[in-house]
């Protein structure tokens, strides 16, 4: 028995070495360029540091520094406070526009070519939209050329650029496709007997659409708000050009202190940024299962 067993068994051992096999070189591109990084962030994080640079001594000054900072939390809030705005109104306008294409759109050409529209304004540079905003908000822009003109404002509107405001409805600009193609895709697969049914049983519209494709949607909305929540918590640029120097973020403090030389400092930011973003993501997948979706 154990000599046509044995074979059998190896023939056996073999498969199952395969797919890691299959899959080691994306360990090792996970390996080089994800994990190193962040493990060398995490050791400079702990460095000390002077004006001739980094001492390689083990302090854990820069996290006491850091979190005994008023303005560090200030900066942390305000950074949570554009994510939870421009995730509110990236949902509003995403799961709209995804409801439409799904749903009211009819056939699958137009389907298509619709989303096309909406896609091909965000395959140009983030900077180049972003600066078409600024002759449109400026103080001599359109838009209080027009409020002027229409008698609405007496004056040029100043919180219009280089202000909060600005930097949200850049964010929403640039990121609300991220919430349409994920909410999109999850529309497209709902079974239409389903929505269907709900209106054969004297369901109205919005008994529908809150009981049936809401929830149904749910993965979708979970992968669009882990998308931008995470690029507009990481984002400097943005709050850089269209805030002025009036707003902050922890993107942005972080660039300041690489501008600085101050290295350890800006790793222990990445650090609690990182940490920060991960248990909203974690809080995300304990909510809603999106392994349905990958």
């Amino acid at each position: 028995m154990s000599s046509t067993t044995s074979p059998i068994a190896r023939r056996m051992n073999r498969r199952a070495i395969v797919p890691h096999l299959l899959a080691t070189p994306l360990w090792l591109v996970l390996g080089v360029f994800l994990l190193v990084p962040i493990v060398m962030i995490v050791l400079v994080s702990f460095l000390d540091y002077n004006n001739d640079g980094l001492i390689y001594s083990f302090v854990l000054d820069n996290y006491r520094d850091m979190l005994g900072s008023a303005v560090l939390w200030k900066t942390f809030f305000a950074t949570l406070r554009f994510a939870v705005l421009v995730w509110v109104f990236t949902l509003a306008i995403g799961f709209t526009v995804a409801y439409f294409l799904a749903f009211h759109v009819r056939t699958q050409l137009w389907q298509m070519t619709l989303f096309q529209v909406c896609a091909i304004p965000f395959l140009t540079s983030n900077i180049i939209r972003m600066i078409s905003w600024i002759p449109t908000l400026g103080r001599n822009g359109l838009l209080n050329q027009a409020l002027q003109g229409a008698g609405i404002t007496s004056q040029p509107l100043e919180w219009l650029l280089f202000s909060d405001f600005a930097v949200v409805l850049a964010f929403v600009h640039l990121y609300t496709l991220f919430m349409v193609v994920p909410i999109f895709n999850t529309m497209m697969r709902i079974d239409r007997s389903l929505v269907e049914a709900a209106r054969d049983a004297g369901a109205s519209s919005l008994a529908v659409l809150t009981n049936v494709i809401i929830p149904l949607s749910l993965p979708g909305i979970a992968i669009g708000t882990i998308f931008v929540v995470t690029l507009v918590m990481g984002d400097f640029v943005t709050v850089r050009m269209m805030g002025g120097g009036q707003s902050a973020s922890m993107g942005l403090m972080m660039s300041n202190s690489i501008g600085l030389l101050q290295y350890p400092t800006a790793a222990a930011q990445a650090m609690v940024l990182l940490v920060t973003v991960l248990l909203m993501v974690a809080a995300i997948l304990r909510v809603v299962d999106i392994r349905k979706e990958l």
